[in-house]
């Protein structure tokens, strides 16, 4: 279903975009933060099909939409794009380089496909030149190398429109202020060596073509000027005033200091990082290829993305591209090993398709999916990436372009001198990985139990592995238990203070006020959401009915505090199995305790014999009979 026009009646009805400052979406609802809320028209809000209703709570503006919440929030950031941001709500507090390489990430990640393309069309003519095929000096060469090379020449300009959507600056006044770092005439007045400054003070002559960090360190600072002035200037002429005063202020700065500073930061990083892959030899190459696989894993490769752009460009090669090679090959030998050793048809369909992804240079299949769960794969698949890894940097392996891609469709990256010995390792990487995968093992009972629990048809009782566990539909027949999550005092479900769960907007249920810290599984099955804040999670039961725990409320806006989770999104769990350790006592300092149970497949299920009075973790709270036809598939 779409709701491209409910998102824009919504944006509309909240002031326009120009009245959002931030937004982001709960578990029920959409919640903003609007720079004047007297502008919201709650009329015509709750006019909107998929509106239920709004509150003005707080200082936030929150438009309750109930269990659609993802996809309208989606909808609201596909018509306003700085709304969307890196995530559908606010991440508990992060470290200091957590949020380096969250913001490294969130830059860089974007370019990549255009990144992927150009290089891998550079690596293209390389191949097509070393064969003698195509005339360097020809004018398709000459198009074709403009094509290639225009996305790298740009990225003080591409980084800056990402910098900005990561910061919640001004995407084009971003764009604007990196492009005066490649503006032609200014390029060429600095490049002729005659002394240019502004208001007399001197303009460093650096050229800042193919560069990041000078842009990025431009962006970070238009981010605090444009939000300074957003706060000082008055609305009505605000439009005009903030980008004027943050172009005149931003450019000449960067021009005179910021970017002098990061050309120079960046080529001495690059050139330490550089020193250690020339002179560490085979040692360097084992450490960083067995650690490849885990940095790769927690994403902070993203941050050395910067310093391989400026060795391709300044040098015409790089030496950490070719272990990324290492890494991905050895990532397609374990999952070949898997293939080939595992006993469950579900597990070799799985290890085989993922193999084949892999080659094509999409490891994530194979590393989350495989590797990963699996834990001994991932073993074997770190000492393949350190074997090819020695080779790698023993020999003095390049890489010539940023193809984007390490597995066969990004070999044209590595065309040149040392291709000879980059397929030897990449050969050395695969191959001892899948080895080691056949000679290692690893225990498939996990995919075998999650065969055995996969839901059956409508109608069709799940066959028993074992005796029945309160909450699954073989304990109950065709009746499922819900037992309480919480120790403590059972209470209407309508008293609560939260109309979305109170009128029942989310589905049937109950509530408790809690008297204990532990918060349970209130039935058999899969984890099918944990709010990063972990303040609620649902259940979905083998028989597909879903339930829905949320633990106080508002208690999103505690960003985490006081919320400690004992599973994750995609586990297993039984009924009465701990799944939350909550401190009730700082959550109650500012918010409502209540943990409310709510049936969010409620279409075709009859909720029965509620329970009233006290109860501790693990009682019978309430049943319900699903109805066949309504069972989710």
């Amino acid at each position: 279903m779409s709701y491209d026009k409910d998102a824009r009646a919504i944006i509309d009805g909240v002031g326009g975009a120009d009245n959002i400052v931030s937004a982001y979406h709960c578990i029920t609802r959409l919640r903003f933060t609007l720079r004047d809320n007297t502008l919201a028209d709650a009329t015509a809000l709750t006019a909107v099909p998929s509106v239920v209703g709004v509150n003005d709570t707080g200082g936030q503006y929150q438009v309750i939409v109930g269990d659609r919440v993802p996809d309208v929030f989606a909808a609201v950031a596909a018509v306003e794009p700085r709304l969307g941001g890196e995530s559908a709500a606010p991440a508990p507090r992060q470290k200091l380089s957590q949020r380096f390489f969250d913001f490294i990430g969130g830059v860089f990640a974007p370019l990549l496909p255009a990144i992927a393309g150009a290089g891998l069309l550079k690596g293209i003519l390389a191949l097509l030149g070393f064969a003698g095929w195509i005339d360097a000096t020809s004018d398709t060469a000459l198009v074709l190398n403009a094509i290639g090379d225009a996305v790298f020449f740009l990225l003080p300009v591409l980084v800056a429109m990402t910098a900005a959507r990561k910061l919640g600056a001004n995407q084009y006044v971003a764009v604007a202020i990196a492009g005066v770092l490649i503006y032609p005439a200014l390029v060429t007045a600095l490049a002729s060596g005659e002394a240019v400054d502004f208001l007399g003070m001197p303009v460093t002559a650096t050229t800042y073509s193919y560069t990041v960090i000078p842009s990025l360190l431009a962006i970070y600072l238009m981010s605090w000027v444009e939000r300074g002035l957003n706060r000082i200037i008055p609305r009505v002429v605000r439009m005009m005033v903030v980008p004027l005063i943050t172009l005149v202020v931003v450019a000449p700065v960067t021009l005179i200091v910021l970017g002098p500073l990061g050309s120079f930061v960046g080529n001495g990083v690059s050139g330490g990082i550089n020193w250690a892959l020339e002179n560490g030899g085979p040692l360097a190459g084992v450490v960083i290829g067995a650690l490849l696989p885990l940095i790769i894993m927690t994403g902070m490769h993203y941050a050395l993305v910067p310093f391989i752009l400026t060795n391709l460009a300044q040098v015409g090669a790089d030496k950490f591209l070719p272990l990324t090679y290492m890494q991905s090959f050895a990532t397609t030998g374990a999952a070949l090993g898997v293939a080939i050793r595992a006993k469950s048809k579900t597990l070799k369909s799985l290890a085989f398709s993922t193999t084949f992804t892999g080659l094509m240079g999409v490891t994530e299949p194979a590393l989350y999916g495989l590797i990963v769960p699996l834990r001994r794969p991932l073993i074997a698949t770190m000492i393949g990436s350190a074997a090819g890894g020695a080779v790698s940097l023993g020999l003095g392996v390049n890489a010539y372009v940023l193809a984007g891609n390490s597995g066969i469709p990004g070999l044209p990256g590595l065309v040149g001198a040392t291709f000879g010995w980059a397929i030897v390792g990449i050969v050395l990487s695969f191959v001892v990985s899948a080895v080691l995968t056949l000679v290692l093992g690893f225990d498939e009972s996990a995919y075998a139990a999650a065969a055995t629990n996969a839901p059956v048809a409508a109608g069709t009782a799940p066959a028993a592995s074992g005796p029945a566990t309160p909450g699954s539909a073989a304990a109950t027949g065709a009746t499922v238990s819900v037992i309480a999550p919480v120790a403590g005092e059972i209470v209407p479900l309508a008293t609560v203070p939260d109309r979305v769960f109170a009128d029942g907007v989310m589905g049937p249920g109950a509530a408790i006020a809690p008297t204990a810290s532990d918060v349970v599984a209130p039935m058999a099955g899969t984890v099918v959401a944990l709010f990063p804040t972990n303040h609620a999670f649902g259940i979905r039961g083998d028989d597909g009915v879903e339930v829905l725990v949320h633990v106080g409320i508002d208690t999103v806006a505690l960003e985490g505090r006081g919320f400690t989770a004992h599973i994750a999104q995609g586990d297993r769990v039984e009924a009465g199995q701990r799944v939350l350790t909550v401190d009730f006592d700082e959550v109650g300092r500012t918010k409502d305790t209540s943990v409310i149970v709510v049936v969010t497949e409620a279409a075709g299920t009859d909720l029965r014999d509620l329970r009233t009075g006290a109860v501790t973790a693990g009682d019978p709270l309430f049943a319900m009979q699903p109805v066949a036809a309504e069972v989710k598939r």
